[in-house]
């Protein structure tokens, strides 16, 4: 994803904001603005579609129809062959949005009304139909529009965000256009990242339009992209005279009964993230399997909960819940860990006990799945995903600590500014283990001196980098194995 420095990620009404704030206070002309943005898209397409040569636009209504008429003056002075269909007819546009397509005629440009059909010969669609302000379901020849780019064959590019995505929640608006490069103005939105926005958006490229940056001081971000400078700041190369002991001691409890892999994950994730040691307390029958696999690991085993008491005198972090089940051995042991004010990463089973038995405490990271949060909350995992920036914030204030929330876009509370999203990872990574390797990573970097918050947004974006390594080769059979081994290059940044 080539994409600007920026962190913040805004709802649409605060990019309104960002813009009418250039306008009257800047001075900048809204159509200058709308130059910009199209000389943004005409410079991206060219750049990631170098042998399209015949642009078909398809212009609709309002400023995103306005930015579809200067890419097609822009692209056409560029030698570019441009076709435009109009759906709704110009006559009705009004202010810099008619400017464009008079500008556009004046040029030489020729604009054809909507027919049903798009032009076969095109080897570039450009998405001008809509913009980021929808609000209600596309429907009428608006749809039908939607499903002719959706039909072409040519790649698509939508202008600011696909036509039928809604702008902050992401939510598919009745027809949708299935964008391959979204090049989004001004500020990024919150709906290109949330439920169906990383699939329909495609690659997304952000345009700041030269906008001064103190314009966004007065709006509030709803999220923070989790970016290259927060992993440079908290993963710098070690002191020379570094001994293991400076690093840490995690313990992961879990592996019930029958359950050895997902502690050996959890812990080996933890070593590979940088850990200086990490124990494992599990059943006994497990202890002597994993350490004859990875000697790293200091496994022992736990027959009751009181066996775990030397254990935690003895570390600096736990990773709670790994194949932990739900047995009566897992309710003692649950016991302990949650009376112990060792700061903590629960997953798992962990958190499906927590639910059982709410509690709050502020030591703790949770990491649930959407079905987790479900259960934690009392709903669904469905009304999760329906809005999980609620789901996020009423996770926090029942549970207290810090919350991630895992799934497409990642989300990570931070008690006093705007949660942490992540923007990388693939669904190649919706695969077993997966969680119980994050589950380690986190607990490493807490164990080497990171604050809970900061070492889960890191661990976040650290455990989806390495997710994108690994399926490099491809997502379909990617296991979590294979993203332990891309692990020490994403920690290794510099």
């Amino acid at each position: 994803m080539r994409m600007l420095a920026l962190q913040e990620i805004y709802p649409v009404a605060a990019v309104r904001e960002i813009d009418r704030t250039a306008i009257e206070d800047e001075g900048i002309p809204g159509y200058t603005l709308m130059t910009r943005a199209g000389a943004a898209a005409v410079a991206e397409a060219k750049y990631r579609f170098p042998s399209a040569t015949h642009w078909q636009i398809v212009c609709g209504a309002g400023n995103n129809a306005g930015d579809g008429y200067v890419v097609a003056r822009l692209a056409a002075e560029e030698g570019i062959a441009v076709s435009v269909v109009a759906v709704v007819d110009p006559e009705a546009l009004k202010g810099d949005a008619r400017t464009a397509h008079d500008d556009f005629l004046e040029n030489g440009g020729v604009v054809m009304l909507w027919s049903g059909d798009l032009d076969a010969d095109a080897d570039l669609v450009i998405d001008g139909l809509l913009g980021s302000g929808l609000e209600r379901p596309v429907e009428g020849v608006f749809a039908d529009a939607v499903d002719a780019i959706n039909a072409h064959p040519a790649p698509t590019l939508a202008l600011d965000i696909p036509t039928g995505l809604h702008g902050d929640t992401g939510e598919a608006l009745g027809a949708a256009v299935r964008a391959d490069l979204t090049v989004t103005f001004v500020g990024l939105k919150s709906g290109l990242f949330l439920g169906e926005g990383p699939t329909l958006a495609g690659t997304i490229v952000f345009a700041g339009l030269d906008i001064p940056a103190h314009c966004r001081d007065a709006v509030e971000a709803v999220f923070r992209r989790i970016d290259d400078d927060l992993l440079t700041e908290y993963l710098q190369p070690r002191p020379r005279a570094a001994h293991k002991g400076d690093f840490g001691h995690v313990l992961v409890v879990g592996g019930g009964p029958g359950m050895p892999g997902a502690v050996r994950l959890c812990g080996e994730a933890a070593l590979r993230t940088g850990a200086g040691r990490v124990s494992l307390a599990t059943d006994p029958a497990h202890a002597a399997m994993i350490v004859a696999n990875r000697p790293e690991l200091m496994s022992h085993g736990v027959q009751q909960a009181r066996d775990l008491l030397p254990l935690l005198e003895r570390v600096d972090v736990v990773a709670f819940g790994p194949g932990l089940g739900q047995s009566e051995w897992a309710k003692s042991i649950y016991g302990v860990i949650a009376e112990s004010e060792l700061p903590s990463v629960w997953d798992a089973d962990a958190l499906n006990l927590l639910s059982a038995s709410p509690s709050k405490a502020d030591n703790r990271v949770l990491t649930p799945h959407p079905g987790e949060a479900g259960a934690l909350l009392g709903s669904t995992a469905g009304d999760v995903q329906a809005d999980r920036l609620a789901a996020l914030e009423a996770l926090e204030s029942r549970y207290g600590g810090t919350i991630v929330l895992k799934g497409a876009g990642s989300l990570v509370s931070a008690a006093n500014a705007a949660p942490w999203l992540s923007t990388s990872g693939n669904p190649g990574m919706a695969a077993a283990g997966m969680g119980d390797v994050l589950t380690g990573v986190i607990a490493a970097l807490m164990a080497q001196g990171l604050e809970p918050a900061t070492a889960a947004a890191v661990g976040v974006e650290v455990h989806a980098r390495a997710g994108d390594l690994a399926a490099e080769a491809g997502e379909r059979g990617l296991i979590a194995g294979d993203l332990i081994a891309a692990l020490r290059q994403v920690v290794n940044p510099l």
